[in-house]
């Protein structure tokens, strides 16, 4: 299940079955899709042509600016972890000044991606944490210079313990 909010004004919740089959706002939904060349599309929906083109994705914020007819349309995208996270009330941890990188579950450090002294963007990978057989990128939430890491690879971690510490 995906939250789409398009040009923050309309909200839609999609879920997709395969790839011609869906729901939209819990109505079902079909429609055939062809990539044209790397992302442009052209779709047949309730029997009318149209012609998308992704003109600028940001993966990390899950936010897109994609071209349908020629109309621009500003997509943010939330998955069911997105969802989790607000559920858990960890959504909007990266609104205040953050100074530290804590664990968000009990894990194994499988990767460190910085190094003491190194600059960092909001959205780079700084900790690749393993939990529940899964890999999970832990990135930085804000811009700022690593001071220090608190954890080596292959380390046993409990939730909210302090992996990396920023200036």
């Amino acid at each position: 299940m995906y939250k789409i909010n398009v040009n923050n004004k309309f909200a839609f919740a999609v879920e997709i079955k395969s790839q011609s089959e869906g729901k939209v706002n819990d109505k079902t939904a079909t429609w055939d899709i062809i990539e044209i060349k790397n992302g442009s599309f052209h779709i047949i929906k309730n029997n009318r042509s149209y012609t998308a083109e992704v003109v600028k994705a940001d993966l990390a914020e899950k936010s897109f600016l994609i071209s349908i007819n020629g109309t621009k349309y500003t997509l943010s995208v939330k998955d069911k972890f997105d969802e989790l996270l607000k559920t858990l009330g960890m959504d909007n941890l990266n609104n205040s000044k953050v100074n530290e990188i804590k664990a968000p579950m009990p894990g194994l450090v499988l990767d460190i991606r910085v190094s003491e002294g190194s600059q960092v963007k909001k959205g780079d990978a700084v900790v690749v944490l393993e939990a529940m057989k899964m890999e999970n990128i832990l990135k930085s939430p804000a811009d700022g210079i690593v001071k220090k890491i608190n954890v080596k690879k292959g380390t046993a971690v409990e939730k909210n313990q302090v992996l990396i510490n920023f200036v």
